[in-house]
């Protein structure tokens, strides 16, 4: 069985037609044959469509072959038409050939019929496969250019010496350049010069290995003249001629770096935190020490001279590096905060004589408060401490003198909180230090909130300021921004999250008393000898009967022999044995409901839970202390004073 060929035949003699049908089936055809008589049934059946060929008498009753062709050729313009007659001149053969007509055949020359039939048939088969070529070649040109217009990647053909021979316009986006702006022009131009060798390498080592895929990421020049990192994947395609060049799919993973540095940068912070904040909590059992036993000697009245001035020394120096102490655990997040909603506008308000005295004559301080509240739930003292140290880090930028400017808002910046992740920025409030100073160093600016690092001059800090803001910041669960650019000043930026809550009004503080004793029965656990036996010997020098332990599973077998005679409970937070102070006193709270308890550590963040928050009714010693602080301590809880 041959291949089907559909013909519309038009043409008055159906003897005539039924000997093309036969004809065509001797050549091997499958013939589907629409003979059509006239004009009607002709146009009615160019309307079915889907012929391979249509065959017309030129000369018919009422009709001819010319009107027939332009018919055809709007209905089935694809369709060969080939005219069969008897008599045709040379004239009408011309004219149907301009007319759009494949071939003309004469009745007298039967043997022309069959191959002028298979020729059209074939040419229009070779038509419609070049023209499915073409769609399809264009479609792929549309998916192509969509593809390298839109897609993250820059796709790149350089050849042997580097020259650029094409790139996709997706280039424009990327980098920043007009693909034409690059054409003829050395790829290695515009490679940052520290890794210009690196990218020379790998170029030749693409050249010498035409199979190997190679990678190597490097910087970049964008059109702005900033730098970018990318990530290319090349292959040699030289010996495809087709193609003929390194082919190079470019990608920008400057954010990524950028994400990769603030990864690394963050986990840096937190081991400087951790062994900040385990140093700070072993040197303030040590200063405990110091400074207790230094004000013993002061409170036994018994030195004179030298002797009660070596005393008082000692005590100074003890503060003084309890102080440096407390900025560590500030930094590393491992003070306890004791946080109520406050109003950031009356922080400022009331810090402000205080800070215009600490800037000096020669800087001016400007203030601009929120127009409304600015409610954060926050440690009043640790925001005074963020505020100290960031004017005094500007004032030290300012030797000359200057304008420092503090301004509250309530709400992030919809860029800000977009920037950085924070949300709604409604939920924000945002605190902004700028001072007009020397400004930072770029290569600076990401130290700047590391311990000990700063750029001041041998004595003149101690490059714990910045570290300090950084810490406290953090464990309100805020972020700290820098902007600065050398001889233009520097601007802090906080963001501290809003509190719904009413700000509660400041409490005036209380003149000391004097300190008065007892003969209650307190429970001492600590793990530190030296701190154990100056607490004992204090409070049992104020008529306190004493039970100690050094550890939570000891106070737990001591508490099973005088838990009725214990009145309360002094423990340090953090303590061997895997019992931390809190939950030694949740044990013996479901004994003793009413049991009163005071913790006491150098920090206790790592062991009570990560930001412990000091809650209304639980108290808490920070180390070190003075004896009278531990002894109105003991007095105002056991008397029920908060």
């Amino acid at each position: 069985m041959g291949s089907l060929l559909r013909v519309l035949h038009l043409e008055d003699d159906p003897d005539y037609s039924d000997l093309v049908g036969t004809m065509l089936q001797k050549e091997g055809y499958e013939v589907e044959l629409v003979l059509a008589v006239n004009r009607v049934q002709f146009e009615a059946a160019l309307m079915r469509d889907g012929y391979d060929i249509i065959l017309a008498d030129y000369l018919l009753p009422e009709y001819n072959g010319l009107d027939a062709l332009r018919t055809a050729k709007k209905l089935c313009p694809e369709t060969p038409f080939l005219l069969v007659s008897g008599t045709i001149g040379e004239q009408a053969a011309i004219e149907s050939l301009k007319t759009g007509a494949t071939d003309y055949v004469l009745k007298l020359w039967p043997e022309r019929l069959i191959p002028a039939v298979r020729r059209a048939v074939r040419e229009t088969c070779e038509r419609r496969e070049r023209k499915q070529a073409q769609t399809e070649l264009f479609r792929r040109e549309k998916y192509f250019r969509a593809l390298t217009e839109n897609c993250l990647d820059i796709l790149t053909i350089l050849n042997r010496e580097g020259i650029y021979i094409y790139n996709s316009p997706s280039l424009k986006r990327v980098l920043g350049y007009e693909p034409k702006e690059l054409a003829g022009r050395s790829a290695f131009s515009l490679v940052h010069p520290d890794d210009l060798a690196g990218v020379q390498d790998i170029f030749q080592e693409a050249l010498s290995y035409p199979d190997r895929t190679l990678r190597r990421e490097f910087r970049f020049r964008h059109q702005d003249g900033s730098w970018r990192f990318l990530e290319v994947v090349g292959q040699n395609r030289l010996s495809d001629p087709e193609i003929g060049g390194i082919v190079i799919n470019s990608r920008d993973i400057s954010d990524r770096k950028t994400l990769e540095e603030q990864l690394r940068q963050a986990q840096k912070m937190e081991a400087i935190g951790q062994l900040a904040g385990g140093v700070a909590h072993d040197f303030n059992n040590i200063l405990t020490v110091i400074q207790g036993h230094a004000a013993l000697l002061e409170m036994g009245g018994r030195l004179s001279g030298p002797a009660a001035r070596s005393a008082q020394q000692i005590k100074q120096a003890a503060e003084r590096a309890s102080a440096l102490t407390r900025q560590l655990l500030a930094f590393s997040r491992r003070q306890v905060m004791q946080p109520r909603p406050l109003d950031l506008n009356e922080t400022v308000r009331n810090m402000s004589k205080m800070l215009a005295r600490i800037l000096g004559e020669d800087i001016q301080l400007d203030l601009e408060y929120a127009t409304r509240p600015a409610v954060v739930h926050a440690d009043s003292g640790m925001l005074e401490q963020v505020l100290m140290n960031l004017a005094v880090n500007s004032r030290d930028a300012m030797p000359q003198g200057g304008v420092l400017a503090i301004k509250i808002a309530p709400g992030a910046s919809n860029g800000s909180a977009a920037k950085n992740g924070t949300g709604d920025p409604l939920k924000w409030v945002r605190l902004t230090v700028s001072d007009t100073g020397c400004g930072i160093a770029p290569e600076f600016q990401r130290r700047i909130f590391e311990p000990f690092f700063t750029t001041k001059e041998m004595g003149k800090g101690t490059g714990l300021g910045l570290a300090t803001v950084y810490g406290i910041v953090k464990q309100h669960q805020g972020r700290i921004e820098v902007e600065s650019q050398v001889g233009a000043g520097t601007t802090f930026t906080v963001f501290l999250p809003a509190s719904a809550q009413a700000p509660e009004a400041n409490h005036k503080p209380v003149a000391e008393k004097p300190v008065r004793g007892g003969n209650e029965t307190i429970l001492i656990v600590e793990d530190e000898g030296p701190v154990r036996e100056l607490v004992c010997n204090l409070l049992a020098g104020y008529g306190y009967k004493i039970v100690q332990a050094n550890s939570g599973v000891k106070a737990l077998e001591a508490w099973a022999h005088c838990q009725q005679k214990v009145d309360l409970l002094l423990t340090d937070l953090v303590m061997p044995d895997r019992m931390n102070g809190r939950e030694l006193a949740e044990k013996l709270w479901t004994e003793r409901p009413g049991l009163k308890v005071i913790f006491t550590s150098g920090y206790s963040a790592e062991v009570v839970g990560k930001d412990f928050v000091l809650r209304r009714g639980l108290n808490y010693l920070q180390k070190p202390y003075e004896p009278h602080q531990l002894a109105h301590a003991i007095r105002d809880c056991l008397d029920g004073v908060n």
